[in-house]
């Protein structure tokens, strides 16, 4: 068996796993048979993406090929500092959707991010546009999944918002690639993403839809209508990953890192959740007021 394969398959299940343990009850349980009370379980989940985080800027800087000027060491005080207002916001968050200032201005920035990536890419070579750029496109995203679980550290509750939206995720990924390689023909944007199919897209739709439905049925303590949430990651699942392609082709970049063997980078990985987890916390926000 190739050797590479067999790389690939370890460092993906050991990726899949710490996911797992990290947004689910798994992790705390496991944990706490083997010392007593040592972590809750919002604990490993705040570590997790707190450590994703952290990778995720290093290799934005490495990406976007910083000059070693002020820019480039103020990036992680800066994402530190939103981080941080964010996670203090978001640790009991009520959803209730009175237009805030702080979150309509971070969901704007990160659509303003992404469209100046794909339309005026240039503005990017600039050192203060590139650290702009990283903040916006890291510390805001992983802010607001702080926010998509329910969790109480007076009960010791831990909703399963976002393994759920992995799951989502990780099939949309799969079942589009299943479908454009089975029926793919007409290239959605082949100067960015030569692989990505219509076929491939409209099957990632469907079969995540159908395995929203089963979350939807068998778990209706979670937040929001997860056909609804299904739609969204199908939908907005293509666009992070196009979105991360674009910005390694801008730069000329094959691969965000090398910390997974054999899958690349935090970003290759984490490519769709960066842009998932804003419309999904939109929608809760926005159910939750209707």
């Amino acid at each position: 068996m190739d050797k590479n394969l067999i790389q690939r398959s370890i460092s993906g299940i050991i990726y899949c796993l710490v996911i797992i343990l990290c947004t689910t009850s798994l992790g705390s349980e496991l944990i706490n048979k083997i010392s007593p009370n040592l972590v809750e379980q919002h604990q490993l989940f705040y570590g997790l993406i707190t450590f994703f985080l952290a990778v995720s800027v290093w290799e934005c800087i490495k990406i976007m090929k910083f000059d070693n000027g002020w820019e480039k060491w103020a990036v992680f005080p800066i994402v530190a500092i939103v981080f941080y207002r964010f996670s203090k916001r978001f640790f009991h968050h009520g959803f209730d959707f009175n237009f805030n200032t702080s979150e309509i201005l971070a969901l704007s920035l990160i659509l303003i991010a992404t469209i100046t990536l794909f339309r005026f890419p240039k503005e990017l070579y600039h050192e203060n546009g590139k650290l702009i750029f990283t903040v916006v496109y890291t510390s805001l995203p992983f802010g607001f999944a702080l926010g998509l679980p329910k969790f109480s550290t007076e009960y010791h509750t831990f909703s399963l918002e976002i393994f759920f939206l992995f799951i989502l995720i990780w099939s949309s990924d799969t079942f589009a690639y299943i479908s454009g390689m089975l029926f793919g023909k007409h290239k959605m944007v082949p100067k960015i993403s030569p692989k990505k199919t219509w076929e491939g897209f409209a099957g990632g739709v469907i079969l995540t839809l159908i395995l929203s439905f089963f979350i939807e049925k068998y778990f209706p303590e979670l937040r929001g209508n997860w056909l609804i949430v299904g739609f969204l990651v199908s939908v907005f699942a293509p666009i992070g990953d196009l979105t991360e392609s674009q910005l390694k082709r801008t730069f000329g970049a094959k691969d965000s890192g090398n910390i997974i063997p054999g899958h690349g980078g935090i970003l290759d990985r984490l490519d769709s959740f960066l842009i998932c987890v804003p419309a999904v916390y939109l929608y809760f926000l926005l159910d939750s007021k209707i």
